[in-house]
C-alpha cells in the first residue's frame, strides 16, 4: 500500500475515533443528567415508624400534709378548769378526759331543777286525786261537767309540767358531765389553752385543746388538667418529703373534686397516707409522685419532625406509594429531643425525619429508613 493511502486510512480511522469517543461521552453525559433528572424528582428521605407510647408518665407535684381529723375543743358548760390531764405532744384516746371544769353555779341550778322536778311530781299527784274525785262527783250529778272538765285539765297540765321539769333536769345533768372535757377520738394533742384558775365561757370563745388525728394522714395535691382522665380512686402515689430524702412514703388516692378549679384548671385530689409510727407531721410540706398510665396512648416522634407553617403543626408522612402527605396533628409534650403526638396520627405510619421545606403534597420520594440507610 502506497504511503499516502496508508496515512489517509490512518486518519479516517482516527477520525472516526474520535467521533465516536465524542459519541460515547455525549451518551454517558446524558445517562447521568437523566439520573440526577431522576433523584431530583424524587429525592430521598429518611422516614421513622411512629410508636406509640404505652409506658407510664412519671409526674411529681407539691402538695400539702394534713391531719385526717384536725378538731378545737371547747367548753359546752361554764366555769373554771380545776385542773388538766394533757398537754401538747400527748397521745390520748377516745373519751379521755383532758380538762375538769368546776361550775358551782352550775351545781346549784342542778339541785333547784331537782326540787323543781319533786314539786312538779307532788302537784301532779294532788291533781291526779282531785280529777278522780270530781269525775267521780259527776258520776252522780253531784258537781257540774264543767268543774270536772276544769280538774282534768289540771291534771293533763300537771303532766306536762313533770315533763318539762324532767326535761331541765336532763338538760342540767347533761352540762354537768360537760363539765369534763373528753377527746372525740384516738389523737394527739396539738395545743392547749387550758389554765388553771381559768374561767371558761361556754361556746366557741376559747379554745380549751387541739387535737389531730394523726395515725393516718391527708396528702393535698392539685393535679393540671392534662393528667385528670389518669387519676381514680385506688391509684397509688409515692410521697416524697425533703426531711427524709431518699424516702418514699407510700398511699393512694381515696377521694378528688368532681370539678376542676377555673383559676388554675387543677384537679383536688386527696391521698390518704398511712402513718402508723408518727413520722411525719401534719402541716409538713411534701411532694407527690404520680405514675399514670395513659388513659390514650400517645405517640412520639422526633422534635425535628415537626412542621409548623401557615398551615398550622402538621408531620409529613410516606404512603405505600412513596408520596408525601402532610397531616395535621396535635402536639402534646415536648421532651426535647421528643415530641408527643396527641391525635391525628396512627401507630404504625411512616413519618418523615427532618423534612425539607421543599416537600409538597403528593411529592413522590425515595424513603431510606435508619437501617437502610446504614447500609454499605
Amino acid at each position: 500500500m502506497k504511503p499516502a493511502r496508508l496515512i489517509l486510512t490512518l486518519l479516517s480511522l482516527g477520525f472516526m475515533a474520535l467521533i465516536g469517543f465524542g459519541v460515547l461521552t455525549r451518551v454517558h453525559a446524558a445517562r447521568a443528567l437523566d439520573e440526577r433528572t431522576a433523584a431530583a424528582s424524587s429525592p430521598v428521605v429518611n422516614v421513622i415508624v411512629a410508636q406509640a407510647k404505652n409506658t407510664p408518665s412519671s409526674v411529681t407535684l407539691p402538695a400539702a400534709i394534713m391531719a385526717l381529723q384536725d378538731t378545737p375543743i371547747y367548753a359546752r358548760t361554764t366555769g373554771y378548769i380545776a385542773k388538766w390531764n394533757a398537754d401538747i405532744g400527748d397521745p390520748v384516746k377516745a373519751g379521755q378526759v383532758l380538762a375538769v371544769i368546776d361550775g358551782p353555779d352550775l351545781d346549784q341550778e342542778l339541785n333547784q331543777a331537782k326540787a323543781a322536778l319533786e314539786q312538779a311530781k307532788a302537784s301532779l299527784e294532788i291533781a291526779r286525786i282531785s280529777a278522780e274525785r270530781w269525775k267521780e262527783l259527776g258520776a252522780q250529778n253531784a258537781v257540774a261537767q264543767q268543774d270536772v272538765d276544769q280538774k282534768s285539765a289540771d291534771f293533763a297540765a300537771g303532766k306536762a309540767s313533770v315533763i318539762a321539769a324532767k326535761a331541765n333536769v336532763d338538760r342540767l345533768a347533761q352540762l354537768k358531765d360537760f363539765q369534763q372535757v373528753t377527746a372525740p377520738y384516738d389523737g394527739v394533742v396539738t395545743a392547749r389553752n387550758a389554765q388553771v384558775g381559768a374561767l371558761i365561757n361556754a361556746g366557741a370563745g376559747t379554745e380549751i385543746y387541739h387535737v389531730a388525728q394523726t395515725d393516718v394522714l391527708r396528702v393535698l395535691v392539685d393535679i393540671p388538667q392534662s393528667y385528670v382522665r389518669s387519676v381514680h380512686v385506688g391509684l397509688g402515689v409515692d410521697v416524697l418529703v425533703p426531711e427524709f430524702p431518699g424516702r418514699a412514703f407510700h398511699g393512694e388516692v381515696t377521694r378528688f373534686a368532681g370539678a376542676l378549679d377555673s383559676a388554675s384548671r387543677t384537679l383536688m385530689t386527696e391521698v390518704r397516707l398511712p402513718n402508723p409510727r408518727g413520722e411525719l407531721l401534719p402541716g409538713m410540706f411534701g411532694e407527690v409522685r404520680f405514675n399514670f398510665k395513659p388513659a390514650q396512648p400517645a405517640i412520639l416522634l422526633p422534635s425535628n419532625a415537626a412542621v409548623i407553617n401557615a398551615g398550622g403543626t402538621q408531620v409529613a408522612t410516606v404512603d405505600a406509594a412513596h408520596r408525601i402527605h402532610l397531616v395535621p396533628v396535635v402536639f402534646g409534650r415536648d421532651f426535647g429531643t421528643q415530641i408527643e403526638v396527641l391525635s391525628g396520627l396512627q401507630a404504625g405510619t411512616r413519618v418523615v425525619a427532618a423534612p425539607r421545606d421543599s416537600l409538597t403534597e403528593g411529592m413522590e420520594v425515595t424513603p431510606v429508613e435508619p437501617d437502610e440507610a446504614k447500609k454499605p
